[in-house]
């Protein structure tokens, strides 16, 4: 996703992602672009053990980084950065704005995430592309394993409201590849996908089988280098919060409900399906309000 500010050009984290494009990268690599991304308006002013810090991997690695991505070291990157712009300098913190407990700290975490998706959604494009791709299939898979599976039950379930054809899939085992065939036989042309920390070794096998069938690969997940990269055709990243016991995923839950929305404007008829679906809940009396 190319990302615009409010002046009409490519805001800080689509730089950064447009100079790591390209690279193949070890997942340790992929870790450190993912941080530098995630802290994009920070990264010219950070330290390489700071990088290290944030990325959680040793400084001689920030360093094997930046050489792999064809500079004489850290500081000769950390001066590209600093020529792309848009970075200012870590601000002071003041008593007044101090963060009491992890609890605070996972929550402003997460309002980060979100700010940094609005960044990434301000060029619409590819969530135009990936709404039209998903639109046009006959038949719609949803794929979500373990820790994603929340995220594509809840797509899913609005997606079925104007959708005419979604099938969840949720569970993985050996039934996994042959309900991705059978959706392909009636007539799917793109499979949605949800990827979420820590990545199922079946969900990558799930989407080679969906690469045979000739399906076009739809994936949200938490990072533009997410091992699922490889076997999708169009990446849509939101980054999921780590500083609880379990990890939070409101940005990619967000991301989700911003494509059913895109989705709604692509498919024939969605608003007629949504107010036939009001009126037949409230002659059931579906709802307490």
């Amino acid at each position: 996703m190319t990302a615009l500010d409010e002046t009409g050009t490519v805001g800080p984290s689509a730089r950064l992602l447009q100079l790591f494009e390209g690279h193949r990268l070890t997942p340790t690599q992929r870790r450190i672009a993912h941080a530098l991304v995630r802290h994009a308006t920070q990264a010219p002013f950070l330290s390489s053990v700071e990088v290290a810090e944030l990325a959680g991997v040793s400084q001689p690695s920030v360093t094997r980084f930046a050489v792999a991505l064809g500079y004489d070291g850290y500081p000769a990157l950390r001066r590209q950065l600093r020529e792309l712009g848009g970075g200012e300098p870590p601000a002071v913190e003041s008593p007044a704005d101090a963060v009491r407990n992890e609890h605070q700290q996972a929550v402003l975490a997460e309002i980060e995430h979100l700010r940094h998706l609005a960044e990434l959604l301000a060029d619409p494009e590819p969530i135009v592309r990936a709404a039209r791709l998903l639109a046009a299939s006959r038949t719609l898979p949803v794929l979500g394993l373990r820790a994603a599976s929340a995220q594509a039950h809840g797509f899913a379930y609005f997606a079925a409201k104007v959708h005419p054809d979604v099938r969840l899939l949720d569970e993985g085992g050996s039934m996994l590849a042959d309900r991705i065939e059978q959706a392909a036989a009636a007539g799917a042309t793109a499979l949605m996908c949800f990827a979420l920390p820590r990545y199922p070794r079946e969900l990558m096998d799930a989407l080679l089988t969906a690469r045979e069938c000739g399906l076009t690969v739809v994936t949200v997940a938490d990072s533009a280098f997410a091992p699922v990269a490889k076997l999708s055709d169009l990446m849509l990243p939101a980054a999921v919060g780590t500083g609880l016991v379990f990890d939070t995923a409101c940005a990619p839950m967000m991301l989700g409900r911003v494509l059913l929305q895109t989705m709604c404007d692509e498919l024939p008829g969605a608003e007629a399906k949504l107010e036939a679906n009001e009126q037949s809940a409230a002659a059931r009396g579906l709802f307490l309000e």
